[in-house]
């Protein structure tokens, strides 16, 4: 139908309703889901990731790891288990994490003290979040009557300390602690170096266990804690970690 507009535009619309086109009927619309079945298809969409907390039940089996720790200060080891529990096993979100840690000896001189130590490490860590913390604050407890070389020539300042190295080790074989060592370059460099420097005083050696260890006469590296620095080329260098006073 056409119309003729006489008068002046002031606005304008669309109708698309009309009463001459019939209107297709109202569909039905469904009632919005409840609650608890959003959460449900949610659930069914996302597969639940389960993170560390202290409300995880302890399951029969558990993967561990021991460490011996012979150290001067007793006639006997102290042997360090770490126990690990498994999160979302078969899943991208596998995780790996400790669970509990245990400590023995035959030496009953420490005991109240270190199963004190344990319980509360063992809180920490089905407590969750980021427990690496725990690695810096036993390694920097200082023995009063005075720390020891371990073998390799790393300086332990105390006990705590070297179970503090033990947790590192482990966290380290676990990936929680992400490993920093040096890459294949600067290996090939210290041992190019420590070659140089045995040629140069006349100490290379066939036995295995001397090439392992450092030359003897060698400083404490402030870097490394491990008695491994020595004189090239009028410059302190670490044999270890490859720290140098000459940058």
């Amino acid at each position: 139908m056409t119309i003729k507009i006489e008068k002046r535009i002031v606005d304008f619309g669309i109708n698309r309703e009309s009463a001459d086109e019939p209107q297709p009927p109202s569909m039905p619309q469904e009632p919005p889901p409840a609650p608890a079945k959003v959460v449900e298809m949610a659930d069914k969409i996302a597969p639940k990731v389960v993170h560390m907390h202290e409300k995880l039940e302890r399951p029969e089996m558990l993967l561990g790891s021991t460490y011996k720790l012979k150290t001067p200060l007793s006639e006997h080891a102290l042997y360090v288990t770490i126990n690990d529990v498994i999160l979302n096993p078969g899943t991208e979100h596998e995780l790996r994490r400790p669970f509990e840690i245990f400590i023995n000896s035959k030496n009953m001189d420490h005991f109240q003290w270190i199963v004190a130590l344990t319980r509360i490490i063992s809180a920490v860590f089905r407590k969750g979040g980021d427990v690496t913390f725990l690695v810096e604050e036993l390694r920097s407890v200082f023995d009063p009557r005075g720390g020891y070389f371990k073998k390799g020539g790393k300086y332990m300042p105390s006990l705590v300390a070297e179970i503090g190295d033990a947790i590192e080790s482990h966290m380290r074989m676990i990936g929680l602690i992400k490993d920093d060592d040096l890459d294949e370059h600067q290996r090939r460099l210290l041992k190019e170096k420590r070659a140089q420097y045995e040629a140069s005083v006349h100490q290379a050696s066939d036995d295995p266990e001397a090439r392992e260890s450092f030359p003897p006469g060698a400083q404490l590296c402030g870097k490394c804690h491990t008695k491994a620095v020595v004189i090239m080329d009028n410059c302190l260098t670490c044999l270890n970690c490859g720290d140098s006073k000459c940058g």
